[in-house]
């Protein structure tokens, strides 16, 4: 199975209810491979429930996506959170924050052509959509999500648990993001290959 990701244009609420993009059509992303309008068609025809994941993982499944199509855009996907199961909760209250804002595909392609050496992605069989720490994908993102009602120190908690971040690493994210992480004094190259290795990580589930 391959898996595309994407930063998310995501809208949350209190409910657990999320919307967005789980693929752009017509766009290189730094995979280098581009999905093409009406990959997704046929897949879709054929009923099969789309699984809603963390990060790719069988065993972590968050919620249940209610509408997936396709429109002009991409792949528009529309579900919603079970926050009853921590894992739930968890992944729903990092996005409140904005810890957490990407989404990735997992699919088998079944056909695709070569466009001057960038392979177009023609038709595609879609199993799940996750929930993801790293996207691929920066053309979508999130853009509204109701304010999460938890302290910094739990922030913290919820990164260094279920995203394996250290904890001064979590720290300098929730001061301010990737940006955050390069102003701690002689930490940057240790933070920039923590991250790099929850990437590689995550891109082997």
């Amino acid at each position: 199975m391959d898996y595309k990701h994407i930063q998310l244009e995501w809208k949350a609420d209190a409910q657990g209810t999320i919307e967005g993009y789980g693929a752009v059509f017509d766009n290189v992303d730094l995979g280098g491979d581009i999905v093409a309008r009406g990959a997704f068609s046929q897949s879709l025809r054929s009923g099969r429930r789309i699984k809603m994941l963390f990060n790719h993982c069988p065993d972590d499944v968050i919620g249940v996506w209610d509408e997936v199509s396709e429109d002009g855009t991409g792949l528009r996907v529309k579900g919603r959170i079970v926050t009853q199961v921590q894992q739930g909760r968890d992944v729903h209250e990092l996005a409140k924050a904005g810890a957490l804002d990407g989404l990735s595909i997992g699919y088998q392609t079944k056909t695709a052509q070569d466009r001057n050496g960038v392979r177009v992605i023609t038709e595609a069989d879609l199993w799940e959509v996750s929930v993801v720490t790293f996207p691929m994908n920066e053309l979508a993102r999130i853009d509204a999500v109701k304010a999460a009602d938890l302290s910094r120190p739990e922030l913290e908690r919820l990164l260094t648990l279920r995203a394996g971040l250290s904890r001064s690493v979590a720290r300098g994210l929730l001061a301010g993001g990737f940006d955050g992480i390069k102003g701690m004094r002689g930490a940057a190259d240790g933070a920039d290959e923590e991250l790099l290795a929850l990437l590689r990580k995550r891109a082997s589930l």
